[in-house]
């Protein structure tokens, strides 16, 4: 018995040693599949531990993950991944970083700080933030149109937004709406600062700072009755991080017209720009169409008529 044991013991040293050396470079499956192998649980188990959050996903898909024959895309998969991540006892967002890389080099124009932040924002983290300020699902507000305006600083970084809102309450008593703002790669959210520029003022703000995402809430200081219009202007400033690539946002459900215009500083203009779609935080990109640079204003912009669910946003190179 005591060389059972011994062995048992060199087993999981063994195991654990591979689960870190995974964890460090991946990629995402074989690091998923070393987590479960190092804590010893068949996937029946992943699977009941999963039930209990409240994630669904079948053996089979499990299966396939570790496998590499498939990766988590939808967004409770990527709730799933998150959940993992404590039932196995890995490091925060461990899986959910080696996933977007994954991603990153399955599509090399990807940004991997963005891409990571919108799998963080998919897998829960964003969740969280918008349940400490008891923001609901449902915000109760329609989109009729929203003009996004994006400042790129002489080092070619993201400066800071200006966002231009026109909503439509579907419901009585919405007083308020919720900004949300990822920064890039190494930035700082702490250093950020929200404005409210018309028909608003700020009130909480939260901020995570190892995915660069902040929300802060603005108060309407009126209480919309189902059918009312309104209109607000807020603006984000944020210069905390390196040269930006790309500019992205990410719609829930199809709204009204959205127009994007980035603007970059006469000392730093990028070679090239382009626009982009993607269905989903972790679906190929799509609909990549290239930009010609206003010489005079230094700027380019799209315009969606009509917003479907999914991402859209302009990329550009530097060289």
């Amino acid at each position: 018995m005591p060389h059972a044991t011994q062995h048992a013991d060199v087993a999981a040293d063994v195991a654990i040693a591979e689960l870190d050396t995974a964890l460090r470079g991946g990629p995402f499956h074989v690091a998923l599949r070393a987590a479960i192998a190092a804590r010893g649980l068949p996937l029946q188990r992943v699977q009941h531990h999963l039930s209990r959050y409240g994630v669904k996903v079948g053996v089979t898909s499990l299966s396939y993950w570790q496998q590499g024959a498939r990766r988590p895309q939808r967004p409770e998969s990527l709730r799933a991944v998150r959940a993992l991540e404590e039932i196995l006892q890995l490091p925060d967002e461990s899986l959910i970083r080696l996933l977007a890389e994954s991603e990153d080099s399955t599509h090399g124009d990807r940004s991997s700080a963005r891409s990571y932040r919108s799998f963080v924002a998919a897998s829960g983290v964003l969740e969280h933030l918008l349940a400490e300020l008891e923001y609901p699902v449902d915000n109760g507000l329609d989109s009729l149109g929203h003009h996004e305006r994006v400042r790129i600083g002489a080092r070619g970084e993201l400066l800071g937004r200006e966002s231009h809102h026109i909503v439509r309450a579907h419901r009585d008593g919405v007083d308020r709406f919720v900004a949300v703002h990822h920064g890039d790669q190494g930035c700082a959210p702490e250093r950020m600062t929200v404005r409210a520029l018309e028909n608003c003022r700020t009130g909480r703000v939260r901020r995570h700072h190892d995915t660069g995402v902040l929300v802060a809430e603005l108060l309407f200081d009126t209480r919309l009755r189902s059918g009312d219009t309104f209109l607000f202007r807020y603006a984000v400033e944020d210069g905390t991080a390196g040269a930006s690539r790309e500019y992205l946002r990410e719609f829930g459900m199809a709204g009204g017209q959205y127009a994007l215009e980035v603007c970059f500083d006469a000392r730093t203009l990028p070679v090239r720009c382009h626009r982009f779609t993607q269905h989903s935080a972790a679906a190929p990109r799509s609909g990549r169409q290239g930009l010609a640079l206003s010489p005079q204003h230094r700027s380019v912009h799209l315009v969606e008529p009509r917003v479907r669910a999914g991402l859209v946003g302009i990329g550009w190179d530097w060289e």
